[in-house]
């Protein structure tokens, strides 16, 4: 059954319009007051999209996430709008102009590629979801580019279509699914798809292994204000390339094969690389980048004497080094009087926040401090964020 169906009423679209921004603490009481003009199963459904609306703000920002429609699973699954932004744009510079989006979900990567300038055919076997991919295409005024069909992807006939996206269902009944080929439909069909397209993009978990991407593929890293997002195989782009790139920008880093940076004593300063950088495999380029080695072979932490400006790492500067002592630590934090700890960790079993607890914060300075390993030893190391 589609339950979307009494929302795009009028009399149901007056509802969304009446319960937008409706405190969770008054849902009760603004159900029981709407309850006697309206039925009660429209009500509940109006309240549920209004906070299925809230939370899609994050992802799509509040003018278009209260103009559109979501299932549950469609706001936890959906690409920011951002980064979806990004890879329709990266599309339209390729020279695609159509593209057949399998597994569209609710539409949002559909919408970002239709405001590219794209048209697209976008398919979903879910009925609801289906319906709220359409409905989405009418709401942010793209049904002239935007085709939805409800049927099963794998009987899809692509011929016609400049480009292929799949983005597989990573999810099942017991959370996020890890093997790519337990994503629904399986990467090995989503790669056949791709390789029969002339150009193709499968989004990915962000971490997939190595050595499952294709040879053809290029292997792309994606992160958002710092956090990592999706990876993206490209087929008909550059096979055998590895990219990290990080929005906003966007800023991109590509792969030169270089050899695993040497391990070298902590200098003045660490650069900590972004996520898509250490799950794109490119700390080395960093390291190259600043001048710098690595605190241990197997932590991807860069320590360098010089501070270089670096769009892929945030640095920070090195004040203290101590070997993993909690006592001589809050000791340190004491003495300097840092009431705001920023605890980070690579390499070590210490949760942030237990030893934040154990060392007790107090006073006006703040400082950052890194627990890791350099040369094989547990490690604290103290600083600060290098400002601009």
């Amino acid at each position: 059954m589609n339950d979307l169906a009494p929302l795009l009423t009028p009399e149901g679209r007056a509802l969304l319009a009446e319960v937008r921004g409706t405190d969770p603490a008054r849902e009760l009481a603004v159900a029981t007051r709407l309850r006697r003009d309206h039925p009660a199963e429209l009500v509940s459904a109006a309240l549920g999209q209004a906070r299925l609306r809230s939370r899609a703000e994050a992802k799509f920002g509040a003018e278009d996430a209260q103009r559109m429609f979501f299932t549950p699973n469609g706001v936890e699954q959906s690409t920011r709008a951002s980064v979806a932004a990004y890879r329709a744009e990266r599309m339209r510079r390729l020279g695609v102009t159509s593209v057949a989006d399998l597994c569209c979900g609710i539409g949002g990567d559909a919408v970002a590629l239709a405001r590219a300038g794209i048209r697209v055919l976008a398919v979903d076997r879910d009925p609801v979801t289906a319906a709220a991919a359409r409905a989405n295409a009418e709401a942010l005024g793209l049904t002239e580019l935007i085709e939805v069909r409800e049927a099963d992807v794998t009987e899809v006939d692509t011929a016609g279509w400049d480009a292929v996206f799949v983005d597989p269902a990573r999810r099942g009944g017991r959370g996020r699914i890890f093997d790519p080929e337990a994503y629904s439909p399986p990467l090995s069909w989503a790669v056949a798809a791709a390789r029969g397209a002339g150009r193709a993009a499968l989004k990915v978990a962000p971490g997939i292994p190595h050595e499952a991407v294709p040879a053809e593929a290029e292997a792309e890293w994606i992160s958002d204000g710092g956090d990592v997002k999706e990876a993206v195989l490209w087929f008909g782009t550059s096979p055998g390339l590895v990219r990290a790139t990080l929005l906003p920008g966007p800023r991109t880093l590509e792969s030169r094969a270089l050899p695993d940076p040497p391990v070298r004593p902590v200098g003045r300063y660490l650069y900590e690389p972004d996520g898509a950088v250490i799950r794109a495999h490119l700390v080395a380029e960093v390291a190259e980048e600043v001048g710098g080695g690595l605190l241990d072979e197997t932590i991807a932490y860069v320590t360098a004497d010089s501070l270089v400006p670096t769009a892929y790492a945030t640095a920070y500067e090195i004040t203290d080094q101590l070997p993993f002592n909690v006592k001589k630590l809050k000791a340190l934090l004491r003495e300097r009087e840092v009431g705001v700890l920023t605890v980070k960790k690579r390499g070590s079993a210490v949760e942030p926040e237990e030893l934040r607890r154990k060392v007790k914060p107090q006073g006006p300075h703040s400082a950052t401090v890194f627990m890791t390993r350099v040369a094989g030893a547990p490690t604290m190391l103290v600083g600060r964020p290098v400002r601009g």
